[in-house]
């Protein structure tokens, strides 16, 4: 786990995951890094949440 997130730890601003990922794995923009992290932390998006988000990521309606 190079960029230190574990279940044991704090939560991380998604901007300051979205910089990490960028400069170390893909650096190709931003949008597609931070809509990738939304899904994976949506219940509803996929059977099990990879990410454990805080906060909102959406709803199933859209709202």
């Amino acid at each position: 786990n190079v960029l230190g997130n574990d279940w044991n730890k704090a939560y991380k601003k998604s901007a300051r995951v979205v910089g990490d990922v960028i400069g170390k794995y893909h650096p190709h923009g931003d949008l597609a890094v931070y809509d990738t992290i939304v899904r994976m932390a949506q219940p509803f998006s996929l059977r099990y949440m990879l990410v454990d988000g805080q906060g909102n990521f959406g709803s199933i309606d859209g709202d």
